[in-house]
């Protein structure tokens, strides 16, 4: 790596910086930076890779998905986000990998009850409710917004896009 000599600065560029940087306030970012010097985030994100594809996920999913209860597309980002399939396939489409997570989902019922019990919990959380849990053998409350069968109907629709 070869090191460039730094050039001599007239005073009046000198002077003009002060000038700007007086008028501005200083924030945590531009600290980090001052600190790293010119030119390290070149061409790289500040936001995590990981947080750039949920927010992709995240985006797709609010247009596309069928949420009436208004929870699931959050719910199924949080999944997204801490599985091995996001974080081994960082450098795919983050919606390949969602079409993937959705696959794997619908051919697990263990990983369909997950979902819709983590979706139950989080709409009772969001409505200060109780969650309404399907129980086994017995029909589902006509009042559950997440039940196995609409969640399994709402993924079935996304993974047609």
């Amino acid at each position: 790596m070869t090191h460039k000599p730094k050039k001599p600065r007239s005073e009046a560029d000198a002077e003009l910086e002060r000038e700007i940087r007086k008028e501005r306030k200083f924030s945590l970012g531009e600290a980090i930076g001052r600190l790293a010097g010119p030119g390290c985030m070149k061409g790289a994100s500040p936001v995590a890779r990981t947080q750039q594809a949920a927010a992709e996920i995240q985006h797709h999913l609010r247009d596309r998905l069928t949420d009436p209860g208004g929870v699931l597309a959050e719910v199924l980002v949080r999944h997204i986000q801490s599985s091995d399939l996001l974080l081994q396939n960082l450098d795919e489409d983050p919606l390949a990998v969602l079409a993937q997570y959705v696959r794997r989902v619908l051919n697990s019922p263990y990983l369909l009850n997950e979902l819709v019990r983590d979706a139950d919990v989080e709409w009772g959380r969001m409505h200060d409710e109780r969650p309404i849990f399907e129980r086994e053998g017995l029909p589902p409350r006509s009042d559950d917004p997440y039940t196995v069968e609409s969640v399994r109907i709402a993924l079935l629709e996304l993974s047609k896009d």
